[in-house]
């Protein structure tokens, strides 16, 4: 038992435990704090907080604190590897003054960053007799020894970082699955999750708060798969009409005749199929938003149409001569140059004037590289939660991986991509190899002044080399998939030069 209460060493217990039941907000602020407190209360040069991963009986160094602290973080240990591993194992505290003639203590990290070790203090972070972790303290400062006074309150100071951590996974898995139901409901009514993190984007969205309240048509302008339509669900939500339908047509969809239909209905008998009258999506977005996607695929007939319904709110049906008046704010959206159109005569000068009164670019995501990493575990999370697997993020090279590739298919490549890991991916962390992305992309500019043979042979090699990446360079395996012969499979491998990517 500790024989006497150190009012220092109180009062800094009572401060850490008002954080603690006052739900605070930062998990790592906190144990870093308790941490923090630990050392300067057993006066120890350096510490550092380890979790035990649950899957694999590895423990991770979660914060470390000293000269060296940043380079510990890098390491990891083996079940049951070193003073650590030995305590996190059998759950009991220990102090070792000397660890020189400690065989349990192991040297490789130590050296490796260059700090001397000569005694640690390492004890359990046990709850429910679970350990998840271990706190241990480095060298108690005038290379005095560590006593078991220290070693109680270091016990003491443990018990808070396990119900710190307790208490933040809790709240993390409560806000993912209330995060995951909010965003099952804003799916069931149609719309996305919008994420923002760059300059750019936030940009954006300052200017969609002003556009939003106005009724005058918008124009979003922006490659394939960058968002449009999510920037377009955000101008109807801040608008005054955000409680009335928001229709989607998808222009490069449907043939001219049935997207008239689509645009504007028909009554019954207009043609073969008509067997009943029916609204067209201007109708149902009576009072709402229409938005237009591709509207460069629009053809000329039709921009008159809609020419006309921007100008007068009217419009007939397909096979009736009466009017339909219609209160309706169009938002447009193409990846095509639209001006360029206008030029070539592709697309009507005055239509292009009407809709382009609030224009909006949104650029690629390669220009907004900051939207990368909270997109990346945005969909992560979605997946995860969907397959019902559960992943701790991605590895430094996999975020690396993102941030340099180029994506030309936008977010939608990304989330494909993240899909496609979560699918595939063997360990908790997500790696390049997973991914799937840079070298085995096949463009339609790798075609570009080749011959039909030539062709064939960029075709087969990024068609085998994604075939082997999926079953992780794994010939035999590959061959089954592909229903070829192992041998034929080598060779093929060794004729078009496939090797696998460099981590």
């Amino acid at each position: 038992m500790i024989n006497s209460i150190d009012p220092e060493k109180f009062k800094t217990l009572i401060e850490i435990n008002t954080l603690i039941n006052s739900n605070y907000g930062d998990a790592t602020e906190l144990l870093t704090q308790i941490l923090e407190s630990a050392t300067r209360l057993t006066q120890g040069e350096a510490s550092s907080l380890v979790l035990k991963n649950e899957d694999d009986g590895k423990l991770y160094f979660e914060i470390a604190l000293g000269p060296k602290g940043r380079d510990v973080k890098k390491f990891s240990l083996n079940p049951g590897e070193g003073i650590a591993g030995w305590v996190a194992e059998r759950g009991q505290s220990l102090i070792v003054n000397d660890v020189e003639t400690d065989s349990r203590f192991s040297k490789e990290i130590s050296k490796s960053i260059g700090f001397p070790t000569y005694s640690i203090l390492a004890v359990p972070m046990l709850i429910r007799d679970r350990c998840m972790g271990v706190i241990e303290i480095i060298n108690k400062k005038g290379q005095k020894y560590f006593t078991q006074d220290d070693l109680q309150w270091l016990e003491i100071f443990a018990v808070q970082s396990s119900i710190a951590i307790e208490n933040a996974r809790y709240l993390e898995k409560a806000r993912e699955e209330i995060g995951y139901l909010r965003n099952q409901i804003s799916s069931e009514k149609g719309y996305h999750v919008f994420i923002a993190k760059s300059p750019d984007l936030l940009e954006k969205l300052e200017l969609i708060d002003k556009v939003a309240k106005t009724d005058s048509s918008v124009l979003i302008l922006g490659e394939s798969g960058v968002g449009k339509e999510l920037i377009a669900e955000q101008v109807h939500l801040k608008s005054n009409r955000r409680n009335k339908p928001f229709i989607r047509v998808n222009c490069a969809a449907l043939p001219e005749g049935l997207l008239e239909s689509e645009l504007f209905g028909h009554v019954k008998g207009a043609f073969t199929d008509a067997i009943q009258n029916r609204k067209g999506r201007f109708e149902l977005a009576d009072g709402g938003t229409i938005f237009l996607d591709e509207i460069g695929d629009l053809p000329l007939r039709l921009q008159a149409k809609l020419l006309r319904v921007l100008q007068q709110k009217t419009f007939e049906r397909v096979g009736d001569s009466s009017t339909v008046q219609v209160d309706v704010r169009i938002v447009a959206a193409t990846n095509r140059d639209i001006a360029a159109q206008v030029k070539s005569g592709e697309f009507r000068s005055d239509l292009f004037y009407r809709l382009n009164v609030l224009p909006i670019y949104v650029p690629s995501l390669r220009q907004r590289k900051e939207d990368i990493p909270e997109l990346a575990n945005f969909f992560l999370k979605k997946f995860a939660m969907e397959t019902n697997k559960q992943f701790t993020g991605f590895s430094d090279s996999a975020m690396e991986l993102m941030l340099s590739y180029a994506w030309p298919g936008n977010v939608r490549e990304l989330e494909n991509a993240v899909e496609r890991a979560v699918v595939i991916a063997k360990d908790k962390l997500i790696s390049s190899k997973d991914l799937l992305i840079g070298g085995s992309s096949i463009k339609p500019d790798d075609f570009k002044g080749k011959d039909l043979k030539e062709a064939l042979m960029i075709f087969k090699r990024h068609f085998i080399g994604t075939a082997l990446e999926e079953h992780s360079w794994n010939q035999t395996e590959t061959a089954k998939a592909l229903d070829i012969q192992r041998t034929y499979l080598s060779r093929l491998i060794k004729e078009l030069a496939i090797s696998p990517p460099k981590e």
